[in-house]
């Protein structure tokens, strides 16, 4: 499936947006759970900033 996500990102306009991945620490059971998302480059920082 990553592949098919990094394919649809290199057309036209597409270089405007990244595929970020962060892990959270769950606090009931203390396991990891992955969240991702595409978003633009320039909001990155508050998507790594926000729990």
């Amino acid at each position: 499936m990553a592949k098919k996500v990094v394919a649809t990102l290199q057309k036209k306009g597409g270089k405007d947006f990244t595929k970020a991945i962060k892990m959270i620490r769950s606090e009931k059971n203390g396991f990891y759970n992955f969240k991702e998302e595409i978003i633009p480059k320039d909001q990155l920082k508050t998507f790594f900033e926000n729990k």
